[in-house]
């Protein structure tokens, strides 16, 4: 029996609607600046200033590319005349390696958040896991194809996951490491699936019926029946998995009800010929009349720019006590979304050419303390990625990234010590430093190294730099970590700290202690 539910008016408009006229990322952004200067004027807000070419230089690499701009590049960028030269800078980071590395790190904390060091078992698929995330987006793999590959993985497995090993000792790049973390069981799959590609949060409902939303028990557990065919096999170090293809109804725990799968929308699969559930699921998650895949992917995106969703939390977009801040531009991104392929690179565009994207965040009228009215750039927390390959550039570090080597624990090297210690935050717009954090920062030996003579090769560079003066150092240093010039008052006295060397009396010495201090700023640990 199909059920009725009540969907949003914005999901029943992108259902009925028809099929979106393609926009290009430049109208899409002045799209995005009409919706909302329409919120500013309704709410009475007068926006910040736009950000200057270094702020925005900065902002948008660590956005794009999950790193500060190198020296080289922010005098190249300040010296370019060229009207369009934002555009330009956004299509050499798209291009660039770092922005696969980077949101294949964005979307693997997403997809498997159970990793972590004390994950043993895990620790065996999450190279491959990792290799297959970067292809993606090397290929820039349409986003509804990631999430179809994903849910449809072939998960047949042996006993011994090192017989999945090729003779050279790697793996082929495979997903399969997210149905591993969810330890292959239907009810994690089922909430994972929905929260991350549909922004529903269903996994209240598991027990018993959601106690603020529309979502029943009997309704969680059909989803989870299109993952009943996957089941976990006793013997071997994790235990062999099997696909039980033709397999799409589950018994309720605690019960004698036995459910057949069903969509969340109520509607019935119709299920073709030798073709498995999961399958059957894909296409109805990444279908262009599902109401919640393509609006929860733009709100995400969107999110990962501007630190807040145009729904937040971003993960609940069916409570329809989660209002949209601006609905309206909600449903445009998501149907230009659509339109242009799922593809991500097309929403970056649109994101980063907007005015509202390049406003600054520096607070200048009492009516732009809402970040939802994206008013002024709100102020976003480094991931622990973005923080290593940020400092990694101010300070010349290079570590040859390797994948995690199976088998070999602990093999992540530098960067992976250097996460474990931050932990993502799930606010962004509210980032905060532990005791722990913040003294690797002060006290680790990454930072101490990368501040050394003996040891950092790009500050010994600077210090012995014989053609720049006191000045001319700290400008460069400023350049290295704030991706700006320093202010005249800053120049005068840290240029002055250094001209008297510092505590050692040493003006080389005293560099570092200035490198130090521009590292341990709150305006090189965050994202502006």
């Amino acid at each position: 029996m199909i059920r009725l539910l009540s969907f949003t008016a914005a999901g029943l408009a992108l259902l009925a609607a028809a099929p979106p006229a393609r926009a290009d990322a430049k109208a899409l952004a002045a799209a995005i600046d009409r919706h909302v200067a329409a919120r500013w004027a309704e709410a009475g807000v007068r926006s910040a200033a736009p950000a200057d070419d270094a702020e925005f230089l900065r902002r948008v690499t660590l956005d794009v590319s999950g790193r500060i701009p190198s020296v080289a590049e922010i005098r190249a960028f300040l010296a370019d005349q060229s009207p369009d030269k934002r555009e330009k800078a956004v299509e050499r980071l798209l291009d660039g390696p770092a922005y696969v590395n980077h949101w294949a790190n964005v979307w693997k904390a997403l997809l498997l958040p159970e990793d972590n060091a004390a994950n043993f078992q895990l620790a065996f698929y999450v190279p491959a896991f990792e290799a297959w995330l970067r292809r993606q987006f090397a290929d820039n793999a349409p986003y509804d194809r990631l999430v179809r590959d994903l849910v449809t993985a072939q998960l047949s497995t042996a006993a011994d996951p090192r017989q999945a090993f090729r003779p050279d000792g790697g793996m082929d790049p495979t997903p399969i490491a997210f149905f591993m973390a969810k330890e292959v069981k239907a009810e994690e799959l089922a909430a994972a699936t929905s929260r991350l590609f549909l922004g529903v949060k269903l996994e209240c409902a598991q027990c018993h019926n959601h106690p603020f939303a529309k979502w029943t028990k009997q309704q969680f557990w059909e989803y989870a029946a299109f993952f009943a065919g996957l089941q976990r096999q006793n013997g071997g170090f994790f235990g062999a998995v099997r696909d039980l293809t033709d397999r799409r109804e589950i018994a309720i725990p605690n019960t004698s009800q036995v459910v057949q799968a069903a969509f969340l929308d109520g509607g019935e699969p119709r299920w073709k010929y030798k073709v498995g559930p999961r399958v059957t699921l894909a296409e109805w998650i990444t279908s262009a009349e599902n109401p919640w895949f393509a609006r929860a992917a733009a709100n995400r995106l969107w999110a990962q720019f501007f630190g807040v969703g145009i729904i937040d939390p971003v993960d609940d977009l069916s409570d329809e006590n989660n209002k949209a801040s601006h609905p309206a531009l909600l449903d445009e991104l998501a149907r230009q979304f659509t339109a242009n392929g799922h593809d991500l690179k097309f929403l970056i565009r649109a994101i980063t050419r907007s005015k509202t994207y390049q406003l600054s965040s520096v607070q200048t009228d009492e009516s732009q303390d809402d970040p939802r009215l994206f008013a002024r750039m709100a102020l976003k927390g480094l991931s622990p990625d973005q923080l290593f390959d940020s400092l990694a550039q101010a300070t010349g570090f290079r570590e040859v990234r390797q994948p995690r080597q199976p088998f070999v624990l602990g093999s992540g090297g530098v960067r992976a010590e250097f996460a474990s210690k931050f932990a993502l935050q799930e606010k962004r717009t509210e980032a905060q430093t532990s005791i722990l954090q913040a003294l690797s920062l002060m006290n680790g030996k990454f930072v101490a190294d990368a501040t050394s003579l003996e040891r950092s090769e790009a500050l010994a560079a600077v210090a012995d730099a014989p053609f720049l003066d006191a000045g001319g150092k700290v400008e460069a240093l400023f350049l290295a970590t704030l991706t700006r010039q320093p202010r005249p008052e800053e120049k005068e006295r840290f240029a002055k700290y250094v001209r008297e060397g510092g505590a050692k009396k040493d003006p080389r010495a005293a560099l570092g202690d200035v490198l130090w201090v521009l590292l341990n700023s709150p305006e090189f640990i965050l994202n502006h």
